[in-house]
C-alpha cells in the first residue's frame, strides 16, 4: 500500500512540476504590453451589482475618471434586486450618463449575474463590452489601455488583470499571493494559447462574438462562469483571438475577503465552474493538480498514522512543489509589484494543498451562498 502511494506521489509530482514549468513558460510568452496609439471603438462597460451600497459610488467614480473619449464611453449598472441604496447611489450620477437598469425577476433563475449581464448588453450601444465588479478601483488608463490592446491585436476577447488591495490582516494578504497564482495560471494558459480561466473582475470581449457565441446559453444554469466558461465557448472557435493585456495600467484591483466563511463560499462558487468545462485539456489539467494534492495529504496521513521513519519521498515532492511555485510566482509578483508576499509563500504551498482538495470535493457537490442567495 505504501509502495503503491508512492509511487502515485512520484508520477503526480512530476507531472506537477512539467504543468507549473509550461505555466511559467506561458506567462514568459506575454510581453509587457504598452502602446501609445489613440483607440476608436465604442466600449460598453457593465456593472452587475447587488447590495453594494459601500462600494458602487467609488467604482462609478473610477470609471468616470477614465482617460477615454466620452462620447466612446458608456456605463450601464444593473441592479440585482438590491435591498439597500444600490440603486438610489448609482441614479444620483444619471447626470453624467449613467445609466441604471433594474432586475425586476424575483426568486426564479439560479444565475442572476449572467441574466444580468445579457440584459446590460441587449442595452449596450458599445462595439465592445467590458465588464467589471461594483467593488473595483482601477487607474485613469485602465479603459484605455485594454482597448489600446483589443484594437492592436484585433482581439475577440482580452483577460486583463485583477490585484487585491488595499489588506487589512494577514488573512487577507495569504489571500492576495493565492489570488495572484490563480491570475498568473490565467495569463499562462492564454499565453500558451489554450485559454483556461479568467475574471469577469477585468474581461473585454466583442459584443458581436457574445451574440455570436449564443450569450451564455448552455451555461446559464449555474450561478457562476460568466467569466470563465464564456471564455470556453470562444477559445472553441477563436483561441487564437484571445488575448491577456499585461499591463499595470490595465490593472483592477478589489478586496480579499474579510473572513473564512466568505473565502471558502467564494471559491466553492469558483469551483462549481469546473464541472461545465467542455475543453479535455483543461479537466485534465484540474484532475492532475488536485490527484497530487490528494497524493500529497495521503502520504502525510500514512506517515503519522504509521509513525513510521521520516518519508523522504514526501518531503522531496514538498520542496518541489514550493520550489516550482517559487519559480512560478516570482515573475508574477514583480508585475503586480507585490513581491514581499513572496515570504509567505512556503506556508500557503503547504496548506493550500488542504484546501485545494477540500475546495475541489466541496465545489462540486453542493450548494454555497452568494450575495444573500443560496445557489448551486
Amino acid at each position: 500500500m505504501i509502495q503503491i502511494l508512492n509511487i502515485c506521489l512520484i508520477i503526480s509530482a512530476c507531472v506537477y512540476v512539467l504543468i507549473v514549468l509550461y505555466l511559467r513558460k506561458g506567462w514568459s510568452k506575454l510581453p509587457y504590453f504598452t502602446s501609445q496609439s489613440q483607440p476608436s471603438k465604442k466600449v460598453s462597460i457593465l456593472v452587475a451589482a447587488r447590495n453594494e451600497e459601500e462600494n458602487i459610488g467609488r467604482t462609478i467614480e473610477c470609471i468616470l475618471q477614465q482617460d477615454y473619449p466620452q462620447d466612446l464611453l458608456e456605463l450601464i449598472v444593473v441592479d440585482d434586486h438590491s435591498t439597500d441604496r444600490t440603486a438610489e447611489i448609482v441614479r444620483s450620477y444619471a447626470g453624467q450618463g449613467v445609466k441604471l437598469l433594474q432586475l425586476r425577476v424575483g426568486d426564479k433563475l439560479n444565475s442572476y449575474k449572467k441574466y444580468a449581464i445579457t440584459k446590460a448588453i441587449d442595452a449596450a450601444s458599445g462595439e465592445i463590452i467590458v465588464t467589471t465588479d461594483a467593488d473595483c478601483r482601477m487607474g485613469p488608463k485602465w479603459v484605455k489601455t485594454v482597448m489600446q490592446y483589443f484594437e492592436e491585436h484585433d482581439s475577440y476577447l482580452v483577460s486583463s488583470p485583477v490585484i487585491y488591495s488595499e489588506e487589512k490582516s494577514f488573512f487577507e494578504e495569504l489571500q492576495t499571493l493565492e489570488f495572484l497564482y490563480l491570475i498568473g495560471l490565467g495569463a499562462a494558459g492564454i499565453g500558451n494559447g489554450n485559454p483556461t480561466t479568467c475574471n469577469g473582475a477585468n474581461l473585454a470581449y466583442r459584443r458581436d462574438v457574445f451574440f455570436e457565441m449564443g450569450g451564455f446559453k448552455g451555461i446559464d444554469n449555474l450561478a457562476s462562469g460568466d467569466d470563465e466558461l464564456f471564455l470556453h465557448k470562444v477559445a472553441e472557435k477563436y483561441a487564437h483571438k484571445i488575448g491577456f493585456c499585461k499591463s499595470r495600467d490595465a490593472v483592477v484591483f478589489t478586496d480579499a475577503k474579510p473572513d473564512l466563511a466568505s473565502f471558502i463560499s467564494q471559491r466553492k462558487r469558483w469551483a462549481s465552474k469546473s464541472t461545465k468545462y467542455k475543453d479535455k485539456k483543461v479537466v485534465a489539467l484540474g484532475v492532475a493538480i488536485w490527484l497530487f494534492n490528494l497524493a500529497l495529504i495521503g502520504s502525510l496521513v500514512t506517515f503519522f498514522v504509521l509513525l513510521s521513519q521520516l518519508n523522504w519521498l514526501l518531503l522531496t515532492s514538498f520542496v518541489l512543489k514550493i520550489v516550482v511555485e517559487l519559480c512560478f510566482m516570482i515573475p508574477v509578483l514583480r508585475f503586480a509589484q507585490r513581491t514581499e508576499l513572496l515570504k509567505y509563500l512556503p506556508f500557503l504551498s503547504v496548506i493550500h494543498t488542504f484546501y485545494l482538495v477540500y475546495i475541489g470535493v466541496a465545489g462540486n457537490t453542493g450548494k454555497y451562498n452568494w450575495k444573500g442567495r443560496k445557489v448551486h
